[in-house]
C-alpha cells in the first residue's frame, strides 16, 4: 500500500516534469508550423507511457539503487582496502559505459559519417576505459580529500591543449563523448557510491566530497577520444576499417526494419536488461566475493531493481512512440524555414524542457536536496541546470548556422567555469561539475544529436562530421556555469541579508 501511494506521488510529479515538453511542442506546432502532427494519438500515448516509466524509475532508484550503492561504499570504507574499492570503481565505470545506448548510437553514427575512419567498437572501448579510469580517479580523490577543482581544471587545460593538435573531424565528437557516457542508471549508482563513501570517511563532507564523480566521467572521455583521433588520423588507414562502417550501417538499417514490427518491444526490454546486467554483476560479485556479506533487505533491493528496469523500458518505448518522431520532424521543418531565430528559439525551449524531464538530473537533484538538508532545493537546481542546457544548445545551434569552429566557444566556456570556480561557494562546485554530466542522458542526447546533425546536413557548406557533432558538449558545459552562478548569487544574497539584519539590530 505504501509503495502504491509513493508511485502515485511520483506519477503526478512525472506529469509535471513532462508539461514543459508538451507545451513547447504544442506551441511550435500550432503557432509556428501551423499544423498538427499526423500521429497525434501515438504522440499522446507515448508521452503518457514516458510519465509512467519515469515514475517507476525514480521509485526504483529510491528503493533499490541508492541503498545498494551507499551500502557498498560504506562496506568498502570499513574494509579499508583501497585496491578493491578502486577496482570496483573502475569496473562500474567500464561495464556501464560499454553498453550505454547513447554512446552506441553516437559511435555508430560517427563510423558511418567518417566512412569507416572511426571504428565504432574501438571508440566505445576507448570511452568506456576512460570512464572506468575517471570513476577510479574520482574515488581516489575522495579517499585523499583533495579539492576537486585541482583535478577538473587540470583536465580542462589538457583538453584545450589537445584541441589544437586534433583533426577538425574529431573535435566535436570528442567534446560530445564527454556528455554521452553518463547513463540514466550509471548516474544514480555513481552518485550513491560517492556520497556513501564520503559519509563513511571521517573528515569528509558528503556535499563537498561526495559529488564530483560524474564530472570526472564527463571529462576524461574528451581527453582519451582526442588522443584516439590523433592516432587514427595520423595513421591514415581508413580503408582497412571501411567494412566496419558498412556493417554498422547495414545493422542500423536492419534495426530500423525490425523496429516496424511488434517484436521490437521485446527486443528493447532485452536491451534494457542487458544494460543493467553488467552493473548488477559487478555489484553482487563484490558484495558476495570480496566483502563476503549478504545484501541487506535483499527482497526490497531486487524489487527496486525490477522497478528501474521496467521504468527505463517504459520510458524508452514512450520516447520512441511520442517524442523522438515529432522532435526529429520539427527539427527538419525548422531548418527548411528561412527564419533562423526560430531554430534558436526551438533549440532553447527544447533544451530547457527535455532537461527538466531528464531522469538522471532528477535523481541527482533528489540526492543533493537530501544530503544538503534542504539548503539546495531540487527544483531550483533543476531549473538552473535546464537554463544552462537551453542557453548551451541555442548557442551551439547558432555555431552550426554560422559555421564557426567549435573550440573557440568551448575554450571560452571553460575559462568562465575556471573563473567562477574561485568565486563559487565550496559546496556548490562538485554539484556544478556533476551537472554537466547528468544533463545529457536518455531524453536529451537523441533529440540534441538529431538537431545538430539535421542542421549540419540541411545547411549548405556544413559538414555533418565536422559541424554536426558538438551540441551535446554545449549542453554539458553551460549548466556548470549556471549552477555556479546560482551558488554565487545565493551566497551574495545571504551575505546582504545578514548585513541588513545586523544594521537593523544596531
Amino acid at each position: 500500500m505504501e509503495q502504491l501511494r509513493l508511485f502515485w506521488i511520483m506519477l503526478r510529479g512525472s506529469f509535471g516534469d513532462l508539461a514543459p515538453i508538451i507545451a513547447v511542442i504544442a506551441f511550435f506546432q500550432i503557432f509556428i508550423l501551423q499544423q498538427m502532427p499526423d500521429n497525434l494519438l501515438s504522440v499522446a500515448t507515448g508521452l503518457f507511457i514516458v510519465a509512467v516509466g519515469l515514475a517507476l524509475f525514480i521509485q526504483g532508484l529510491e528503493v533499490g539503487i541508492f541503498p545498494v550503492g551507499e551500502n557498498l561504499a560504506q562496506e568498502f570504507a570499513r574494509k579499508g582496502s583501497a585496491f578493491w574499492l578502486l577496482l570496483f570503481a573502475f569496473l562500474i565505470g567500464f561495464s556501464t559505459t560499454i553498453a550505454e545506448p547513447a554512446l552506441i548510437a553516437i559511435a555508430d553514427k560517427a563510423a558511418v559519417i567518417s566512412n569507416g575512419k572511426i571504428d565504432a567498437l574501438v571508440l566505445r572501448l576507448t570511452v568506456a576505459f576512460s570512464v572506468g579510469f575517471a570513476i577510479a580517479l574520482g574515488t581516489f580523490r575522495i579517499l585523499t580529500g583533495h579539492p576537486i577543482h585541482f583535478y577538473i581544471i587540470t583536465g580542462y587545460i589538457i583538453v584545450v591543449t589537445l584541441t589544437f593538435f586534433v583533426p577538425p573531424e574529431i573535435v566535436g565528437l570528442a567534446y560530445d563523448s564527454g556528455g554521452v557516457t553518463t547513463s540514466t542508471v550509471t548516474v544514480p549508482l555513481v552518485a550513491a557510491l560517492g556520497v556513501g563513501l564520503a559519509s563513511s570517511i571521517r573528515g569528509r563532507n558528503p556535499v563537498i566530497d561526495g559529488f564530483g564523480l560524474i564530472a570526472f566521467a564527463s571529462l576524461t572521455p574528451m581527453i582519451f577520444v582526442q588522443v584516439y583521433g590523433i592516432v587514427v588520423y595520423a595513421s591514415g588507414n581508413g580503408e582497412a576499417i571501411a567494412a566496419v562502417a558498412q556493417s554498422v550501417s547495414e545493422h542500423v538499417e536492419h534495426s530500423r526494419t525490425v523496429g516496424q514490427q511488434a517484436l521490437v518491444l521485446l527486443l528493447e526490454l532485452i536491451d534494457v536488461i542487458k544494460d543493467v546486467l553488467p552493473i548488477l554483476a559487478v555489484i553482487f560479485f563484490f558484495q558476495y566475493a570480496i566483502i563476503k556479506k549478504q545484501v541487506p533487505y535483499l527482497r526490497r533491493i531486487v524489487f527496486g531493481i525490477v522497478l528501474v528496469i521496467l521504468g527505463l523500458y517504459a520510458f524508452i518505448v514512450g520516447l520512441e512512440m511520442g517524442l523522438f518522431p515529432i522532435g526529429e520532424t520539427m527539427a527538419l521543418q525548422l531548418t527548411e524555414q528561412d527564419n533562423r531565430l526560430l531554430i534558436y528559439l526551438f533549440a532553447f525551449l527544447i533544451g530547457f524542457s527535455t532537461t527538466m524531464a531528464e531522469p538522471a538530473l532528477l535523481a541527482i537533484a533528489i540526492k543533493v536536496e537530501e544530503i544538503s538538508a534542504g539548503k539546495i532545493r531540487q527544483m531550483v537546481l533543476r531549473i538552473a541546470v535546464a537554463a544552462g542546457v537551453a542557453v548551451g544548445i541555442a548557442l551551439g545551434a547558432y555555431r552550426i548556422v554560422a559555421g564557426d569552429p567549435i573550440h573557440y566557444y568551448i575554450i571560452a566556456g571553460y575559462i568562465i567555469v575556471i573563473i567562477l570556480t574561485y568565486f563559487a561557494p565550496r559546496y556548490i562546485i562538485p554539484i556544478a561539475y556533476d551537472s554537466g554530466g547528468v544533463t545529457t542522458s536518455t531524453v536529451t542526447v537523441p533529440l540534441v544529436a538529431a538537431l545538430g546533425l539535421g542542421l549540419a546536413t540541411n545547411i549548405e557548406g556544413r559538414s555533418p562530421l565536422v559541424d554536426g557533432f558538438g551540441l551535446i558538449a554545449f549542453a554539458s558545459l553551460f549548466p556548470m556555469i549556471t549552477v555556479m552562478a546560482y551558488g554565487v548569487i545565493t551566497e551574495f544574497s545571504a551575505g546582504r541579508t545578514k548585513t541588513q539584519h545586523k544594521e537593523e539590530f544596531e
